[in-house]
């Protein structure tokens, strides 16, 4: 059973930082890539990060320069390092592993995981 758990979320102000964490498991393709996604009540969920397997990252403007993604293949564990947070980043941030990046664009991966919260007050 694929499982897919995020962690890390929490209330920061804003200019504050947070990592988010998620635990796979369940799986061991280490070709996926993986993607984080955040959604605000009454809109879609957005993708935010995506990752592959080599490396290789993408960014949605509005975080790019603030936002890290990486994985840890080891661990199998993919991170968020967020920087210089906005109000505007509060939502519910999820993690999400796709065969093809195609997929994660998308908004179809395979797995997502449960969400954690993150608020940034001003």
């Amino acid at each position: 059973q694929v499982q897919l758990v995020e962690s890390g979320g929490g209330s920061v102000q804003a200019g504050g930082s947070l990592r988010l964490s998620c635990a796979t498991s369940g799986y061991t393709d280490s070709r996926y890539w993986m993607g984080w996604f955040r959604q605000v009540p009454g809109k879609e969920r957005d993708r935010v990060a995506t990752i592959a397997s080599d490396g290789t990252t993408t960014y949605a403007g509005s975080v790019k320069g603030r936002f890290t993604i990486s994985r840890d293949s080891a661990k199998n564990t993919l991170y968020l390092q967020m920087m210089t947070l906005k109000p505007e980043d509060t939502a519910m941030y999820y993690c999400a592993a796709a065969p093809s990046l195609a997929s994660l664009w998308l908004g179809r991966p395979d797995y997502w995981g449960q969400g954690t919260q993150v608020t940034v007050s001003s």
